[in-house]
């Protein structure tokens, strides 16, 4: 078939594709480039372009023409459900039949499999963790690589840990890539690499297969109008919310920088009237599903969502995204807003940036690659153990917080340094170099991206060339529609009124402490004897928290209190105020405390505090200030007998941080007394919950000394 035949077939899988019933859709001279480049040339390719360019529309027409001609199924690597599910809505209109491999659908794997040996399966989408999953890598990854006609990796930046957004899961394709049949096209596509990143993706798809064609096109989203709406605080951010989001044209996302701040807006707006829906790591995936479908329908006016709802949901119609919150890196937010005006020609683009951001960016950093000595800790611990050790196992030796320890473990696999087996990790045995320039190299860049970001709220310059000069446009210049370019277009006012509302609604504290019920695994091999349930009758109660360190409300006026450097002091009156109203709150809840209500926490009767060696003038005049208000006896302090490690285990994994709490506080005789004499439940009062094992240590002592239902109060959880 010569190639003005190939093309017509191609744009007749396109017609297909996009439902034209006419078959008068006809696919671009660059997308033509691309298909060409996989089905005629049989090549390695990475295509750099703008979102809403048509990526999926290359892999699917290629996928389509490849199939005809006797190849096997695509494989595509896709990194989120969202993307998944609008592909293989897309797939079927084309009639391609596509199977998804991912965390939502365990029970059709088997039937699966068994479709793709059969060839019943044109596209298989698999998401990256599957590729390290052990049954999947052992029996399901070595077929593939014989029979895949196609591999495609979506979102590919993935791939580089110079980029914004690696994923460790994502470099094992290097092994996939390595192992394919001589003359497999594959085709990794991104609308978020600049030119190091590029570089590195193509060199990683040239592995073995000589050198990669990179199409890269221009970044510029002509249908986009880009603004910054400056307010003082989050009680204004909320308020523009209520009164101007009618204003936005059709419906969109409203991005948030946490699951908590997601939460109150879209609580805050419902609460105003509108429909809307949270979209968090929180959602469960039935109304993640839900969610996406009503966005879809335009049955609701915004998703309030987080970077759950990231890469690759596609509509067409998304009238407008909106920010609340600087994400800490302009290429980031460059992929979130090019969610909006794909298939219309005009959408909006807001950015509210708040003082708290930067907060925020701090409390999520700790990603940077552990040390050498916790690394090679870990080595020796999976070499000396002689068997395969989990995760929760794992914890017990190395003192690194789990999602942290998770990652240093994909990186090592990745390396060839540890593999992943049935029943957990074992050391390979094999020399590993640890690149300290790499790793400092990547943190400079993570903190250079905040900087960037940064500097593109303050700019006075165009926001889209920006924004392209970050990702390395060379054709970057200025758009014209821009706040900067044609001036502000977007109404920064709200009324007395809604304002006081959000402000209101700010104010008011309270958010549940849920206590610890299972200790960690692996105690008893660090000389703690605790392990299973924690007995019934030695557990924390659920407790309360003024907020979430993660708030946009008393988030915001807590995080300065608890900072590290923050000079110790008596508890503010507003916060004592604040802490008496949840206490009034929690009461009310409960039935007033009242015996006869079924599960109520009845009625304390005494104040007891944490020990604290950072803050004691703070916890000890937020006990006795609530002491004095609830009129009840301050029945003491536990007392201290630790060492300092117990308190700089904060930001360690479960195991460590219970190991240095272990033995770290007594009941004094004086307390023991008092808590026999009063024989009833009591208020545990410290500065905030991290991990919750001081709370759950602490109501252990207090309940074994003869103390009944022990209901911890705090100022702040995190997360």
């Amino acid at each position: 078939m010569n190639e003005v035949e190939l093309r017509a077939e191609a744009d007749a899988v396109l017609a297909q594709l996009v439902g034209d019933p006419a078959g008068s859709a006809r696919l671009r001279e660059d997308q033509w480039q691309a298909v060409a480049a996989l089905v005629k040339e049989r090549r390695r390719a990475l295509v750099v372009q703008r979102t809403g360019w048509g990526k999926s529309a290359v892999y699917f027409v290629a996928t389509a023409l490849l199939r005809r001609r006797g190849a096997g199924p695509t494989v595509i690597v896709s990194p989120l459900l969202a993307l998944m599910r609008n592909q293989v809505e897309a797939a079927e209109r084309a009639g391609i039949r596509a199977r998804t491999i991912n965390s939502a659908n365990p029970e059709e794997w088997n039937t699966i499999h068994e479709e793709v040996e059969r060839g019943e399966t044109d596209v298989l989408l698999v998401s990256p963790e599957r590729l390290n999953s052990v049954d999947f890598r052992d029996q399901l990854l070595p077929k593939l690589a014989v029979t895949t006609g196609l591999l495609v990796v979506d979102e590919a930046h993935c791939i580089s840990d110079w980029g914004h957004d690696f994923r460790p899961d994502y470099r094992r394709l290097r092994a996939m890539l390595t192992d394919l049949a001589p003359g497999v096209p594959v085709l990794a596509t991104t609308a978020t690499a600049n030119a190091r990143v590029t570089a590195d993706v193509a060199e990683q798809l040239g592995t073995g297969s000589g050198e990669a064609l990179v199409l890269r096109g221009p970044l510029d989203r002509e249908s986009l109008r880009l603004g910054v709406v400056q307010l003082p605080d989050a009680a204004h951010r909320l308020a523009w919310l209520a009164e101007h989001l009618d204003e936005l044209p059709g419906s969109g996302i409203i991005y948030t920088l946490t699951v908590a701040a997601a939460e109150e807006a879209a609580a805050h707006l419902r609460g105003h009237g509108f429909p809307v829906a949270s979209y968090t790591g929180r959602t469960e995936n039935a109304d993640r599903l839900q969610a996406e479908d009503d966005l879809l329908a335009n049955r609701v006016k915004a998703l309030v969502a987080t970077s759950a709802l990231g890469m690759g949901f596609d509509k067409p119609d998304l009238g407008f995204v909106l920010h609340l919150g600087s994400p800490s890196s302009p290429i980031a937010y460059y992929q979130q807003v090019g969610r909006a005006g794909r298939g219309v020609e005009h959408a909006d683009v807001l950015l509210l940036p708040g003082k708290e951001d930067e907060a925020i960016w701090r409390y999520f950093a700790d990603t940077a690659f552990p040390p050498e000595a916790q690394v090679r800790q870990t080595l020796s611990a999976l070499a000396d153990a002689g068997r395969p050790l989990s995760v929760p196992a794992l914890e017990a030796m190395v003192d690194l917080r789990r999602s942290r320890l998770e990652t240093m473990l994909k990186v090592l696999d990745v390396d060839g340094a540890v593999k992943r087996v049935k029943g957990g990790w074992t050391a390979t045995g094999a020399d590993w170099v640890y690149d300290a320039e790499r790793y400092a190299w990547v943190a400079r860049q993570r903190s250079a991206e905040q900087q960037a970001m940064r500097d593109y709220v303050a700019t006075s310059g165009c926001r889209m060339e920006f924004l392209r000069r970050q990702l390395d446009d060379e054709g970057a210049r200025p758009c014209g529609r821009c706040d900067n370019c044609a001036g502000p277009w977007a109404d920064s006012s709200v009324s007395t009124r809604t304002l006081s509302a959000a402000t209101k609604e700010l104010d008011r504290p309270g958010v549940e402490v849920e206590p610890r019920r299972m200790w960690p695994t692996g105690m008893p091999a660090l000389g703690v004897e605790l392990k299973g349930r924690i007995p019934a009758g030695e557990q924390c109660s659920t407790g309360r928290a003024l907020g979430r360190l993660s708030d946009i409300g008393w988030g915001n006026r807590l995080r300065p209190l608890l900072a590290e450097n923050a000079p110790d002091g008596p508890v503010p009156a507003d916060v004592l105020q604040a802490a008496v109203a949840v206490l009034a709150d929690w009461a009310r809840s409960s039935g007033g405390w009242a015996a006869d209500v079924p599960d109520a926490a009845p009625r304390p009767v005494g104040v007891v505090a944490v020990p604290s060696l950072t803050r004691p003038q703070l916890v000890s005049s937020l006990a006795q200030g609530i002491a004095t208000v609830g009129r009840l006896p301050l029945l003491g302090a536990l007392t201290y007998t630790g060492s300092d490690g117990a308190h700089s285990a904060r930001r360690s994994n479960s195991a460590q941080r219970l190991r240095a709490l272990s033995g770290a506080f007594s009941v004094s005789e004086e307390l023991s007394a008092a808590l026999s004499a009063s024989s009833g439940p009591v208020l545990l009062v410290d500065d905030y919950t991290d991990s919750g094992w001081t709370l759950a240590v602490a109501a252990r002592l207090l309940r074994r000394a003869g103390s009944g239902q022990v209901l911890p109060l705090v100022l702040a959880a995190t997360g």
